[in-house]
């Protein structure tokens, strides 16, 4: 067995060892932190299958999920439900019985491909000099499936409206989550100050970057929006006001710009979403920035929670 294969087989069998243990702990808070664990196992699988953009993406959403999860379980352990509840026999067995079956008709279509398998990348990747990209990843997702990504972006902020409808009625228009701390502690205060300069660089260089590298929009927006809730935790910012005409102005950006390309396609390209020979990178590039300031804010929102205080800071 060659060291690689040694590597990659670990690998998954210690995903395969962490899924379990998200699935068995006792506890909810212990389930999320095993989340974040497999989140970034996973990553890491793809880093080995030269997948970069689905492993910075999969790190990335794992530790936001990871820690909305985590929020989840601070407020439901206050109100006394942050144990979980351990299900009957019968129910255990029905449900390891269904993702038996599950895997064994994913194992059978796998199997049961052709081989070599059917592939578009081929024809995609002759028009990639048209589109003057270089990543193949951006290329489908900004060209040959824009549309799933130009929705994806609207569940987003459908999401977080879904989020801020769970406002009581007096906190509705103010500030999400806590009020910053008065005394925050001082290293979380230095790190505060000296790492989103960084973080904003970075997240510049990703989307940047993502055109012509692994990177891109979702990457650059998770690194801004951990940049400001790290702020947030050393209470150095207080959270904005929902009611706010910039926020939303903000959050609505990347949807409607990515939207006014599509109208835009059938007269400048003969189609919707679809770009004019020789301006489609710059036409992506713009779109990407909006993308990324709208869904930075929105998923720094997620983790904020529903509005619960008045616009008193």
């Amino acid at each position: 067995m060659s060291a690689g294969l040694a590597v990659d087989l670990g690998l998954a069998l210690l995903a395969l060892a962490m899924a379990g243990w998200v699935i068995a702990a006792r506890t909810a808070r212990a389930a999320a932190i095993g989340f974040v664990a497999y989140g970034f196992l996973l990553g890491l699988g793809s880093v080995r299958l030269g997948t970069l953009d689905v492993a910075l993406t999969e790190a990335s959403m794992g530790g936001l999920t990871g820690l909305l999860l985590l929020a989840a379980v601070g407020r439901l352990g206050a109100g006394g439900a942050g144990e979980r509840e351990r299900p009957g026999a019968g129910l255990r067995a029905a449900v390891a019985g269904a993702c038996a079956l599950v895997s064994a008709g994913i194992a059978w279509v796998v199997l049961a491909l052709p081989e070599p398998g059917p592939s578009l990348a081929p024809q995609a990747a002759a028009e990639l000099p048209g589109l003057g990209l270089g990543n193949p990843v951006t290329a489908a997702l900004l060209a040959y499936r824009s549309l799933d990504t130009m929705l994806e972006k609207v569940v987003v902020l459908a999401s977080l409206i879904g989020v801020w409808s769970l406002a009581a009625d007096r906190g509705w228009g103010g500030r999400p989550g806590g009020v910053p701390p008065a005394r925050p502690d001082d290293a979380l205060v230095f790190l505060a100050r000296e790492l989103p300069p960084i973080g904003v660089v970075v997240a510049v260089y990703l989307l940047w970057n993502g055109s012509d590298e692994p990177g891109g929009a979702f990457a650059a927006a998770v690194v801004l929006a951990a940049m400001w809730l790290l702020a947030r935790m050393a209470g150095l910012v207080d959270a904005p006001l929902v009611s706010a005409r910039r926020l939303r102005a903000v959050l609505v950006a990347g949807p409607l710009a990515f939207f006014a390309v599509g109208l835009a396609g059938p007269l400048w390209a003969g189609g919707f979403l679809a770009y004019p020979d020789g301006l489609a990178k710059p036409i992506i590039v713009a779109v990407e920035v909006a993308m990324t300031l709208s869904v930075a804010a929105a998923l720094a929102l997620l983790v904020e929670g529903p509005p619960a205080r008045d616009g008193a800071p």
